[in-house]
């Protein structure tokens, strides 16, 4: 009776209420599905690799010759790793990044051998992404990986022959591959962008579920020809390919913003290799030339950039000198992606997610590089090869000191003995070995440049 004298009209506030408030709901909850949606989608992935670039070509790393803006400012807003390795030649790297395996498990020991893994035996990482929900593209270069990407576990894909392809004056550009279509490339025609549509394409279709894009850039492998935008007189047409591959990524970036799918993507940039050798002299930082490059088993052939944006998650321009290794991809975007990794097969990689969220994680304490059979482990300060040399890695990627085998340096007995114990655990020599030319290249090239040598030698004479 007290609440009725008070409100005189409560009758007609409880009519209103009834009426009112499932209108109300109705039109609130379309956003109200809208933002529980958002905040249930899991994060895209865009794999960007880059081919044959070294640290020494992208500017945040310090490259002296080279402007790399757009990925600069992904820099800026994200991760850079400035200790990321991976295998020094193309075929190999790969196999690395999409296995999560070292070369002595799956036979990849060379640019031939990677083509002989199976999906019977091996599993690429779509297949991962794909139980947790995941549709998945590979566009661009697949060159020495077997069979077609769909046969891996990609959704989608485009695909062209070899390396370095980027117009259809060249023998291998005449064609690329779509989803088993042959396609011609038209004149005039730069296949990097023809990519580069495919890819928006690709996230337009599938902008309402989590996707994973493994985006295989042409830039910069040989053969190095004029993009769209060199200048007639260009002197550095290097420099103009590198510009373009960024380029591109900014490009990327705009699509993101107009599909609204930036603040849920997770861009990651990384180098299949270090800089090819007729590159490597001037992909300088600092004036100095780094020991090494594609190919080679020192630092230069396989240290790389790599670089992580994944917006209101990663530290805004942290620099991190954590050993990151190839075959941490597969357990770190699993775990992002809440996939389920075998329990029966053997995965070296370790995760490095909970480092993109600003926290310390579990850091590696030594990553381990192979090509043929060579190989290395290497720790922040010491590396110990296959023949049991020991490197002081203090000056890398400008230098490795080799340390005497009776050297009494305490520090340098502890990572001898810490680093063997590593090699003992990882027993490559137990896996596969490999039965190539020993240089992880095509045997025919091996053997073709070997023809041709004699060859000339013998005109001269």
């Amino acid at each position: 009776m007290n609440i009725l004298r008070k409100f005189p009209n409560i009758n007609l506030i409880r009519t209103i209420v009834v009426l009112v408030l499932p209108v109300i709901l109705v039109l609130l909850s379309p956003s109200i599905a809208e933002a529980q949606k958002k905040e249930q989608k899991k994060p895209n992935i865009i794999f960007i690799l880059a081919d044959d670039l070294g640290i020494g070509d992208v500017g945040c790393y310090g490259a002296d010759n080279y402007k790399t803006p757009n990925i600069d400012k992904l820099a800026s807003q994200g991760i850079r790793f400035t200790n990321a390795f991976t295998a020094p030649l193309c075929g190999p790297s790969r196999a690395t990044i999409l296995t999560g395996r070292h070369l002595f498990r799956t036979g990849a020991t060379n640019q031939d051998a990677t083509g002989e893994m199976k999906p019977s035996v091996e599993t690429f990482m779509p297949a991962y992404l794909k139980q947790a929900g995941y549709v998945s593209t590979a566009i661009g270069k697949w060159g020495q990986l077997p069979l077609e990407p769909s046969d891996w576990g990609f959704d989608d894909y485009l695909k062209f022959k070899g390396s370095g392809v980027y117009w259809n004056t060249q023998e291998k550009g005449k064609t690329y591959l779509v989803n088993g279509v042959e396609t011609k490339l038209n004149d005039k025609e730069y296949l990097p962008d023809v990519m580069h549509k495919k890819l928006v394409e690709f996230m337009t279709q599938n902008q309402d579920k989590p996707f994973y894009a493994y985006y295989s850039l042409s830039h910069v492998h040989n053969e190095i020809l004029p993009t769209p935008d060199s200048k007639p007189d260009s002197k550095n047409i290097y420099a103009d390919n590198i510009s373009y591959m960024d380029k591109l990524v900014g490009e990327l970036r705009t699509e993101l913003d107009r599909l609204k799918l930036s603040d849920n993507t997770i861009l990651v940039f990384f180098g299949d290799n270090g800089t090819a050798g007729g590159k490597a002299d001037a992909a300088t930082i600092g004036g100095r030339r780094l020991i090494g490059q594609k190919g080679s088993m020192e630092e230069g052939g396989s240290i790389e950039p790599l670089i992580v944006y994944w917006p209101g998650i990663t530290p805004n321009g942290k620099v991190s000198s954590e050993l990151i290794s190839a075959v941490d991809f597969v357990p770190t975007f699993a775990e992002i992606a809440g996939a389920q990794l075998p329990k029966d097969k053997i995965l070296d990689g370790q995760s490095f997610n909970a480092q993109l969220h600003g926290e310390k994680g579990n850091p590696r304490t030594s990553i381990f590089v192979q090509l043929a059979n060579n190989y290395y482990v290497r720790s922040t300060d010491y590396k110990l090869n296959q023949a049991g040399e020991l490197f002081d890695m203090s000056k890398a990627p400008f230098e490795e000191i080799l340390i005497p085998v009776d050297t009494k340096d305490p520090k340098a007995f502890d990572a001898r003995k810490s680093l063997q114990a590593e090699l003992d655990r990882l027993n490559p020599a137990g896996g596969y070995i490999d039965t190539g030319d020993g240089s992880g290249r095509h045997a025919d090239k091996a053997k073709n440049k070997a023809i041709k040598e004699t060859k000339k030698k013998n005109k001269e004479e």
